[in-house]
């Protein structure tokens, strides 16, 4: 597109994964279970539901620019300030946020190699250049991040746990990436899946909000359940959520995402729940995937990357798509020989289990 900035025309569209209306419109297919973009099966947390039906017949009015109640609750429930709290329209348009409030072309970026894509996106989309860091055995390592870091770096972005890879940052490695990188970087910190992380060493980073140039990003899509109202927050120091807040669009977060996410604040065993689904499926999965002779990575949080031996991630999906089974090919990430899954319900887990049995043995 002639119009279009440079460097633009060169940027790569986000795929997510296959929605499930899309695979009945071309698959013919009704029952079909999606388990491609790490959602939690069991549906929204019930507080959140009452919530939102409370305030329908207020949709006539535009909703709190700040999402004020949402925000004290969160600074309360994570002691902080509320000027250490953004909220936005799902942890995407936080990172475009940062990407638009911070970067410019002369800038860098670090990220890691298989790293959720929309970090690379959003960053190249105002023209800067992207350092990636190669990662060994899907796993991260301080001292390659580091030395990833020029005197243009502006950003570093790092998912923890990273999807798709799993690779997440312990205590220790968290303390020493904050100790030794340069004050003058900013240093992102996703942690969509933090409810339901089940690693002992995980990192507590919000001792660092305020201290450090930290930004640690939040969602209500996994843990709670809320993906298809699409909001996430940010804390971070006072200074940095103020400069957030002028690219911040107006009324960017609708009404019934703010009342069901701070109704959702209190729905703890919906979470409690959630994550022992999680962990129990995880076991199962693992362990079947095995038997079946693939190799796999499982993160800490709610998904495992599959890797194929004999076919391509794309050929096992497109064939596990005939099952009504959709899971999310890798060949976007780089990782043609993977696939991943995220996972379901009991019954579900059960499912692609026996589909990907079937599709095995048709190959």
């Amino acid at each position: 597109m002639k119009l279009a900035r440079k460097h633009i025309n060169k940027l790569r569209s986000y795929r997510p994964g296959k929605p499930i209306d899309e695979v009945k419109r071309e698959l013919g297919i009704e029952n079909i279970i999606k388990l491609a973009s790490n959602e939690n099966p069991i549906g929204p947390s019930p507080l959140a539901l009452k919530a939102i039906l409370k305030v329908l017949p207020e949709l006539n009015r535009y909703p709190d620019s700040y999402s004020f109640y949402l925000r004290q609750k969160l600074a309360k429930k994570y002691k902080l300030s509320m000027d250490n709290v953004i909220v936005g329209n799902g942890s995407d348009e936080l990172i475009e946020m940062i990407t638009k409030a911070f970067l410019e072309p002369k800038d860098e970026v670090v990220v890691t190699k298989y790293s959720f894509i929309e970090y690379s996106i959003l960053s190249e989309a105002c023209g800067v250049k992207i350092n990636e860091v190669a990662i060994k055995d899907f796993k991260y390592n301080v001292k390659d991040i580091l030395n990833a870091i020029t005197p243009r770096t502006k950003i570093v972005f790092l998912g923890n746990p990273d999807n798709p890879t799993g690779a997440y940052l312990n205590k220790k490695m968290l303390d020493e990436l904050l100790k030794k990188c340069p004050d003058d970087i900013l240093l992102v910190i996703d942690e969509a899946y933090r409810e339901l992380v089940d690693v002992k060493d995980y990192s507590n980073s919000i001792k660092y909000i305020g201290k450090k140039n930290v930004i640690i990003l939040r969602t209500f899509s996994k843990a709670y359940g809320l993906a298809g109202l699409r909001i996430g927050y940010a804390f971070s120091g006072a200074d940095i959520i103020s400069t957030l807040e002028k690219v911040r669009l107006p009324f960017n977060v609708n009404l019934l995402a703010q009342k069901a996410a701070e109704a959702a604040l209190d729905d703890i065993e919906y979470v409690r729940k959630s994550a022992k689904l999680v962990s129990e499926g995880k076991k199962f999965l693992s362990k079947k995937l095995k038997d079946l002779g693939f190799d796999t990575i499982v993160s800490p949080a709610n998904f495992i990357l599959v890797r194929c031996k004999e076919q391509y991630g794309k050929e096992i999906f497109g064939e596990l798509l005939k099952y009504g089974v959709i899971v999310r090919d890798m060949e976007s990430y780089g990782l043609r020989d993977y696939f991943r899954v995220n996972v379901g319900t009991t019954q579900e887990n059960r499912r692609f289990i026996e589909a990907l049995e079937k599709v095995i043995k048709g190959m």
